[in-house]
């Protein structure tokens, strides 16, 4: 079996534990990877502590903070491929996926190089005579990024780039199911030139690790993207250290269809936020409100084109739905849609494992017709290929059930009238609203949610703000002595 090696303070380094992963396409081992310590996760805190305040990092400029930043860009698009086949093999995405989106991670890298050297501060025009008033930002310090399994190239791209970019430095904790794609990133970040301590690359169990990462003194940032269960506890542990906390959490996206819209690209729309990634996307738009006067039409579309929809390998260029990243998702999938049936949905395709393969943790795209959103299918974040859609009669009603939820990240509208788009979408409660596509990214467009899904915003120009703090200097520029402090003017 492959195995891989923390990265710690610029160089490879056996864990005091090792853990396996498995292959989701067919449920066995293929990698080992060290699982960190107690002390090892304070040695990668100590040595980004170092490398901020004494080392050679503390010494760059920002433009040249932006140039080796721009180098990591260059040798991730260069390694795509391999990096994507990594992720492939660990978490069961689609390889042309993993590929692709590898090969996008780059131009995060890009924007935020570009943004080293455009962080300003501000002269303010002070109230009090013979003073100039200016501020800068810093580097906020250490920064722990904490990642899920999905798209786990991606979403460190999302911290560790506008983190670099301000000056901090970073321990990344990759999700113990997984990791192989960011140990392979860590090989390239050693190519690159990085010194020491700046970014370090480790994996492990919430205890010690997780623990140990986000209550150590050390520690000014935390960066987390996962469920809302592990953010309590995170949110709990940085009382200890008072870290900043930012969380980018799951979701139950809403989509809503009126009859007014383009039938084909809704329908594409609700696949492609469904069943792209096999369903494991925090904004997949799991919950469809179609009009009532379209909604028999819209699930008989989405029926026959989910019908020739290919489940199998996912390195397979011919693969459209992989499998599951786990056997926990697959059994928990099949309970909530078994409950939800016998709450009264209808279940129009899908709700089991393909018989055909007899390895792996696949699961068949799944369509349930739901009355209203009391079903489990409809309230549940699944992180499968399932959706629940439910019919509407009004905007008004449409736009209600949408903000019926404890989440708030994603959104999507399908309509081709203009005033309609902008008047729903300013009503409803999330962070992002795609109005007739779905699931489109960008590193110059900020993402977050509302509610449960977290509050902070990462990538665009404001998320680089979130890495640094301002100082405010006062110059006295008057040629005479201070005034005596007891005689107030």
């Amino acid at each position: 079996m492959k195995h891989f090696k923390h990265f710690i303070n610029g160089k490879f380094s056996e864990g005091s534990e090792k853990f396996e992963t498995l292959n989701p396409a067919n449920g066995k081992p293929w990698a080992t990877f060290p699982a960190a310590s107690e002390e090892e996760s304070i040695f990668a805190i100590e040595s980004a502590h170092n490398a901020l305040y004494e080392g050679q990092w503390s010494k760059l400029n920002a433009t040249q903070r932006g140039k080796l930043i721009h180098r990591l860009g260059d040798l991730i698009a260069k390694n795509a491929s391999e990096l994507g086949e990594l992720e492939t093999r660990d978490s069961g995405k689609l390889a042309v996926e993993t590929k692709a989106q590898s090969s996008y991670v780059a131009d995060y890298y890009y924007y935020y190089a570009g943004l080293a050297d455009k962080i300003q501060g501000e002269v303010l025009p002070i109230d009090k005579p013979n003073m100039q008033v200016f501020t800068t930002r810093e580097p906020i310090g250490v920064v722990v990024a904490i990642v899920p399994w999905n798209a786990q190239l991606f979403l460190s791209a999302t911290k560790i780039a506008p983190a670099l970019a301000a000056g901090n430095t970073i321990v990344v904790k990759a999700s113990e199911q997984a990791p192989a794609a960011l140990f392979k990133f860590a090989e390239l970040v050693h190519e690159c030139g990085f010194p020491p301590g700046v970014i370090n690359i480790i994996t492990g169990f919430a205890d010690p690790c997780g623990k140990t990462l986000t209550t150590h003194p050390k520690v000014a940032r935390i960066a987390f993207t996962g469920g809302t269960e592990v953010a309590r506890h995170i949110v709990r542990n940085s009382a200890e250290n008072f870290a900043h906390v930012s969380l980018e959490l799951g979701g139950k996206s809403p989509m809503i269809i009126f009859e007014d819209c383009n039938i084909d690209g809704a329908v594409n729309g609700i696949i492609a936020g469904n069943f792209g990634a096999s369903g494991q996307s925090c904004v997949a738009g799991s919950r469809v409100f179609i009009q009532r006067s379209i909604h028999s039409k819209v699930v008989e579309l989405i029926k026959q084109r989910a019908e020739k929809i290919v489940v199998g390998n996912p390195l397979d260029s011919k693969t459209q739905v992989g499998p599951l990243a786990t056997i926990h998702q697959v059994e928990r999938a099949s309970k909530v849609i078994n409950d939800s049936v016998k709450q009264g949905a209808n279940l129009v395709f899908g709700g089991k494992q393909p018989s055909q393969l007899k390895e792996g943790w696949y699961f068949e795209p799944t369509l349930l017709d739901c009355a209203n959103q009391e079903f489990d299918c409809v309230k549940t974040e699944l992180f499968a290929p399932v959706i629940s859609v439910i019919a509407f009669d009004t905007e008004e009603e449409a736009i209600a059930m949408a903000n019926d939820s404890d989440y708030g990240l994603g959104s999507g509208v399908f309509t081709e009238n203009l005033a309609r788009a902008h008047r729903v979408s300013a009503k409803i409660h999330s962070g992002i609203v795609w109005i007739n596509t779905y699931r489109a990214i960008s590193p110059i467009s900020p993402f977050g949610g509302v509610k449960q899904s977290g509050g902070s915003r990462e990538a665009g120009i404001d998320a680089i703000h979130e890495y640094t703090r301002t100082k405010t200097t006062w110059i006295n520029t008057s040629s005479e002595p201070m005034s005596n402090p007891f005689i107030m003017r």
